[in-house]
């Protein structure tokens, strides 16, 4: 009887222990698949995030793109200008290379349109952009005195007053920093400055601290924000090659069109 009584009682507890235990193994696979689920979303969001990285770098990539590509292009229509420029006085002046064995000839018509090509490129040096005046005027300076020399062939002449209209030309193609006086608001002093083609000129103190812009509507030096600072100093560092050439955002002038 007793015997009977624990097997009873054993089998009642064995049967207590599988109605609990049932659940519990049911609860599992529901709760892996909420962890699978909340690891899934966090995943998926992870990645959302990294697109819309990626696609707001992109846009700004864009941007900077197409702003250097208008910039290039601007650039490149002015130095057209100046060459086409270059060319027409060129083929003015070849039409007296057949008459050099005429020197009087070639003497009385070669020397007024040599003198005329000087007079043109003081005033374009004037109307440019201020980089490098001293030096520029000067050259200028030194073309009027050699014309007047007699001791100095036509030739002579010619190949110096093409080679300063050259020097001029290539400006256009490059960047270039260099220290000189600046004049603005009424003073003089010492800064760097900063020559960009023919687009861009800026200027910073020699301390880092102000900097500013030429600009060619108004004639005159505006000052540039703290923010152009640091890309300030990367376009030093290219123009002096401390530093790779790279795509550095300044502020450049809007091209004036000519109607």
């Amino acid at each position: 009887m007793k015997v009977c009584l624990f097997t009873f009682v054993l089998l009642s507890n064995l049967a207590t222990f599988a109605i609990t235990a049932a659940p519990a193994r049911a609860a599992n696979p529901i709760k892996s698949s909420i962890d699978l689920q909340s690891e899934t979303d966090r995943a998926t969001l992870k990645s959302q995030q990294r697109i819309d990285q990626i696609s707001d770098q992109t846009r700004e990539l864009l941007q900077e793109y197409r702003q250097a590509t208008r910039e290039l292009d601007s650039l490149r229509d002015y130095n057209d200008h100046l060459e086409r420029m270059v060319a027409a006085q060129r083929q003015s002046i070849s039409s007296f290379e057949t008459q050099l064995d005429e020197v009087q000839v070639t003497q009385r018509e070669i020397i007024p349109l040599l003198g005329r090509m000087v007079d043109t490129l003081a005033q374009f040096v004037e109307l440019d952009r201020p980089f490098l005046l001293p030096e520029r005027r000067q050259r200028v300076e030194q073309l009027r005195a050699l014309l007047d020399r007699p001791d100095s062939s036509v030739a002579e002449k010619y190949r110096r007053v093409m080679e300063a209209y050259q020097i001029e030309t290539d400006y256009g193609r490059s960047i270039e920093a260099y220290r000189g006086v600046l004049q603005h608001a009424g003073g003089e002093r010492t800064v760097e400055f900063l020559r960009v083609g023919r687009i861009g000129l800026f200027y910073r103190s020699l301390d880092g601290i102000q900097a500013g812009s030429w600009d060619p509507a108004s004639r005159s030096w505006h000052a540039l924000s703290d923010e152009y600072r640091g890309t300030l100093k990367q376009a030093f560092a290219v123009a002096r090659k401390q530093s790779a050439p790279e795509l550095l955002i300044l502020p450049f002038p809007a091209p004036q069109v000519t109607q």
